[in-house]
């Protein structure tokens, strides 16, 4: 997700200088909107936590089995896939969201993925997770999925926000349905998974959703002037709906959660025939994943990240899922995370910008994060935000802005 800026204006007014700058403070900080928390040294490496119900680590194996980007390597032939239980095999599924791969920088690093990443190990099978926005434009998807799919043995997709814009399209699609219906079919073509089915032993539940205003329930920061919704996001004039769905009510995100009622009975036959499953969306579950609006550069994000539906969904499939056998991923804030809550585990892992990459402590190196092999990781993984809140309370009463925050605000807009 990306903030939208409009034109500078040129005029001398104080008022327009002081939207103009912050319309500009808004388009870097919408996203990656927040500093290192208070306590947290922006580089320090947290220990590893073990998600409680889990076991522990076969004797030997990594804590972690990330695909880091190595030189680049030749397309791979796709590799068959493991029947499930065979002698031997050895199922990983990797998590990885917002590729964004329309900046070179982020294709660079898809295409030096080493193909033997998604070779599975004796006769197993390696998967990828991408939890939505790849590209903004449908041939950069194809291209990107296309990569991803001659590495690893399954990959599975839901869209975000950026995979439906329309602007740079030029005029191929009517609205942002029609474009949803156009990467579905891309998907189907490539052998990329857009619908429920089990890898090994894990059940792995793809998610539509989409967000709504009405998600943010916390309290909001009135003491500074920020811009709106409408000039701040640009979803709001990249996709185009039809006229029965809008921003500002819970149309869309109604919309989006009942396309998974196609997947019902898929689902219910995942649900009956896995341990564990993992279930993953674009959009954020529940509020308490994103820092509170006294951290965040613009303290509107909550309104335009996640979605009540989808959490009660998940809830839902998840609902006999006891001891670490249930795992949400999820994307589009680009905060890295991996904490427990109320017993499923909920995991953002992603590649966002590349300016985003060079100020945080997770890098790339991680990526694409292994969340399971042959059952889920138990290793709670080093994530900045994360860490602060497993270990900090969550105060959304207090409105007193963080510091990092009062200074940029006193240098980017007005205080009332």
């Amino acid at each position: 997700m990306t903030p939208h800026l409009p034109a500078v204006s040129t005029t001398t007014s104080s008022s327009s200088a002081t939207t103009s700058r912050a319309a500009a403070a808004a388009r870097h900080h919408l996203l990656g909107a927040a500093a290192a928390p208070p306590s947290s040294p922006h580089h320090r490496r947290r220990r590893r936590r073990r998600v409680p119900g889990c076991g522990p680590r076969p004797r030997g194996a990594p804590v972690r089995c990330c695909a880091a980007a190595a030189a680049p390597a030749p397309q791979a032939a796709v590799p068959a896939r493991a029947r499930a239980g065979a002698p031997g095999a050895t199922t990983r599924v990797f998590v990885v969201s917002d590729l964004h791969t329309d900046y070179p920088e982020n294709m660079e690093w898809v295409r030096r993925l080493p193909a033997e990443v998604g070779a599975g190990e004796g006769a197993g099978v390696d998967a990828l997770v991408v939890a939505g926005d790849v590209a903004e434009t449908r041939d950069n998807f194809a291209r990107t999925m296309e990569v991803l799919r001659g590495r690893f043995g399954a990959v599975f997709y839901v869209p975000g926000n950026h995979d439906l814009w329309l602007r740079r399209e030029g005029g191929r699609y009517m609205d942002s349905l029609e474009k949803l219906t156009a990467l579905l079919d891309a998907c189907s073509e490539l052998g990329v998974d857009t619908g429920p089915r089990m890898i090994g032993d894990l059940g792995i539940i793809p998610l539509f959703s989409w967000y709504h205003k009405s998600f943010d329930k916390e309290k909001d920061v009135n003491s500074v002037r920020v811009p709106s919704l409408e000039m701040a996001c640009k979803d709001f004039h990249a996709c185009k709906w039809p006229s029965d769905l809008a921003n500002d009510d819970e149309s869309i995100a109604l919309y989006f959660d009942k396309l998974n009622d196609k997947n019902h009975d898929a689902i219910e036959e995942v649900k009956n025939s896995s341990k564990q499953i993992l279930t993953f969306s674009h959009f954020v579950p529940r509020q308490e994943l994103c820092p509170e609006k006294r951290m965040l550069y613009y303290p509107y994000l909550p309104k335009v990240i996640g979605s009540d539906f989808l959490e009660r969904r998940l809830r839902d499939i998840h609902s006999n899922r006891k001891n670490g056998a249930a795992c949400h991923i999820f994307g589009h804030t680009h905060f890295c995370w991996d904490s427990v809550v109320d017993e499923i585990r909920y995991v953002q892992a992603p590649l966002a910008y590349p300016r985003e990459r060079k100020r945080r402590m997770n890098s790339e190196g991680w990526l694409p994060f292994c969340v399971y092999r042959d059952g889920f990781n138990p290793e709670i993984y080093p994530a900045l935000w994360s860490d602060y809140y497993n270990k900090n309370k969550r105060e959304p009463e207090n409105t007193q802005l963080a510091p990092w925050v009062a200074r940029h605000f006193a240098k980017y807009h007005k205080f009332h």
